[in-house]
């Protein structure tokens, strides 16, 4: 939660309310591995964990912490599971990564 608050949210909001990936990549990227994990662990635990277990040859990835706008109310956009961003994701992806914590 932290790095959300302190830092995605507040250069977001400056930024258009847009979320963190399409601020770094208005062009969007393609996705091949779709990121799951749990909001408990620690930013740095996360990008260990997932710079250990990443899949060779492989760059776009989604998480949500990134690619969802945190300063906006997504409920509309997760209310149908089936067309949620999280579900276009997936589905686009080659590969998924579980972060446990």
């Amino acid at each position: 939660y932290t790095v959300v608050d302190s830092l995605i949210k507040p250069l977001t909001l400056e930024a258009g309310r847009m979320s963190w990936a399409l601020l770094r990549h208005p062009e969007g990227l393609e996705c091949s591995i779709f990121i799951t994990h749990a909001w408990a662990e620690g930013a740095f635990e996360l990008a260990d964990k997932l710079l250990r277990s990443w899949p060779r040859r492989k760059q776009g990835a989604w998480c949500c912490i990134f690619a969802n706008p945190q300063n906006l109310d997504i409920s509309q956009l997760i209310s149908t599971p089936k067309t949620s961003p999280f579900a276009k994701a997936l589905d686009m992806s080659s590969h998924m990564m579980v972060v446990p914590n």
